[in-house]
């Protein structure tokens, strides 16, 4: 019983983070090794199950508020479909311990990259900042290298594709609804491989549970995330990753 209370809390927080500032969903396969010593395959399967539901709620708000270039996000995700697959396939050749690594690494560097991102865009020459929303070959490229990160490590999507996209020249609140609409098409062979792996019928209620209370988080942080100072809660959220990563790393080495 306390494992499936504890579940419904972390969905519940981590859907509201994600809502509000969309980040921290990278923390539920953490949640899940750590605090319930969960396999890695079974913990991702419930934590891309989730992100699917975070990124149809999530895409779908930012689109009606017009910031979301679903052409671009499908051409994103064409690439992110391949490499996701392809990790998840690098993830079941993998020993157990080298991905849990993997994992913390990728945590450990998302709270870095949370600290050191800033939300302002740089004022630059429209003419000169390459945008690659306009070439296709590295549009696929992308996705495919970023949708193979993510499915291998369980990294939610938004964390790693939504600064590369600020980056690459997307404006930022288009690049975070085209990262939570990326972050479908990643989860998606992302529960089909690892859910393969797992014994899915004494998963049901588990995933169940975290399917509806992430949905209730996301849709609530949505909702509020006017009224909360999302760099504070950014940056909350970095020093939690980051502490909480260098502890499982120093535990391991």
């Amino acid at each position: 019983m306390m494992a499936y209370i504890l579940t419904a809390a972390a969905n519940l927080l981590v859907g509201a983070s994600v809502g509000l500032c969309g980040v921290a969903g990278f923390l539920l396969p953490m949640f899940y090794t750590t605090c319930l010593h969960m396999g890695v395959t079974e913990s991702l399967a419930l934590s891309f199950a989730a992100f699917i539901i975070s990124g149809i709620l999530g895409s779908g708000n930012y689109k009606k508020a017009g910031n979301l270039d679903i052409p671009f996000g499908i051409r994103l995700s064409i690439g992110s479909l391949i490499g996701a697959a392809a990790g998840v396939k690098l993830n079941l050749i993998i020993s157990e311990d080298v991905v849990k690594i993997f994992l913390y690494l990728v945590v450990l560097l998302s709270g870095i990259s949370i600290l050191l991102r800033k939300d302002k865009e740089k004022e630059e020459s429209r003419e000169k900042r390459f945008r690659i929303s306009e070439h296709l070959p590295a549009t696929l490229l992308l996705g495919a290298a970023t949708g193979c990160i993510c499915s291998l490590s369980g990294a939610g999507g938004p964390v790693l594709v939504m600064p590369l996209l600020v980056v690459l020249g997307i404006p930022v609140r288009t690049a975070v609804g085209v990262a939570l609409f990326n972050s479908i098409f990643i989860g998606i062979p992302a529960v089909i491989g690892y859910m393969a792996q797992c014994e899915i019928k004494s998963m049901i209620p588990m995933l169940l549970l975290a399917l509806v209370t992430h949905g209730i988080g996301v849709w609530f942080g949505s909702v509020k995330a006017v009224c909360v100072n999302q760099t504070i809660l950014k940056r909350g959220i970095a020093v939690f990753s980051i502490a909480i990563a260098v502890l499982k790393l120093a535990g391991v080495f």
